[in-house]
């Protein structure tokens, strides 16, 4: 028997995230054993960023798993692709992107009109689809934002579907929000292996979905030519049709509140440029 030790953060979104790809290595490899190491990062003790880290926030969940695997105390890490910064270290790259879940977000209400988000991108769109709203920063898990809600901090919340879906809480949600209301984060909805770039991965080939691959580059190359590191509002979202490709991209001004958004098609193994131009086309 091998034994494979994958890498998580500690929250129970997390947890159900990695246990979805360990089941499938599981399936098809029969001989090896599988042990999580779950891992407090910055993120979930809520240290707020600091200066020196070239990754801001996203930095702050995934910093902790990437020295584990540097240390070889683990053999790969699980995120959720949204959360990983686009500027990964070379030595360290993705391995296997999982089969893509609802990329969309949703809606979780009770009556009132606070709605509460983690993310500048979401607030920022829903400030123009709810004008009348008062749109408000939150912190915390699925959960803990859940139970906030529920104490009355605010009256809803706005979250991944692929989130609340893994969690079993797909039955909470009031409304999905189309492609055109909110644009999604650059890969949400897909997870990412991350390992060590001389590591031997085969076995994460019953996990590896080449769609989900493609649109992950498309969405990143947008996401990273437009320097987009820390709370940057910025959104894509790209489908796979045979061998063509098209991305959708968003970048908001959060100065002036303008929105900038195209689209772009070409072929999919030309994945990587798609994004690079069409981030040009925004720029410009």
């Amino acid at each position: 028997m091998r034994e494979i030790k994958i890498g998580t953060r500690s929250s129970p979104l997390s947890i159900a995230q990695t246990n979805i790809i360990a089941n499938e290595i599981l399936k098809s490899h029969p001989e090896i054993t599988i042990t999580l190491v779950k891992i407090k990062t910055s993120g979930d003790k809520h240290i707020l960023p600091f200066t020196n880290n070239p990754n801001g926030i996203k930095g702050m969940f995934t910093l902790e798993l990437e020295n584990a695997l540097l240390n070889h105390e683990i053999d790969f890490a699980v995120h959720s692709l949204k959360d990983l910064p686009v500027n990964t270290n070379p030595s360290l790259p993705v391995i296997a992107y999982s089969q893509r879940e609802d990329p969309r977000d949703a809606l979780i209400m009770n009556s009132g009109n606070v709605i509460g988000s983690s993310s500048l991108r979401r607030r920022l769109q829903l400030e123009r689809l709810y004008p009348e709203m008062k749109i408000v920063a939150v912190r915390g898990n699925v959960n803990t934002r859940i139970r906030r809600m529920n104490e009355g901090e605010y009256d809803g919340l706005v979250l991944a579907v692929a989130g609340l879906k893994r969690l079993g809480l797909e039955d909470k949600i009031t409304k999905i929000f189309t492609i055109d209301e909110i644009m999604p984060a650059p890969g949400q909805g897909i997870l990412a292996c991350q390992g060590r770039a001389d590591g031997d991965y085969s076995y994460l080939e019953c996990v590896n979905d080449s769609m989900s691959r493609d649109s992950a580059l498309a969405e990143r190359s947008f996401s990273r030519s437009l320097n987009a590191g820390c709370n940057v509002p910025i959104g894509a979202y790209a489908v796979v049709d045979d061998d063509m490709l098209t991305l959708r991209g968003l970048y908001i001004d959060e100065m002036t509140n303008r929105f900038y958004e195209g689209s772009i098609t070409g072929r999919r193994c030309e994945a990587e440029s798609l994004g690079e131009r069409l981030a040009e086309v925004i720029m410009s």
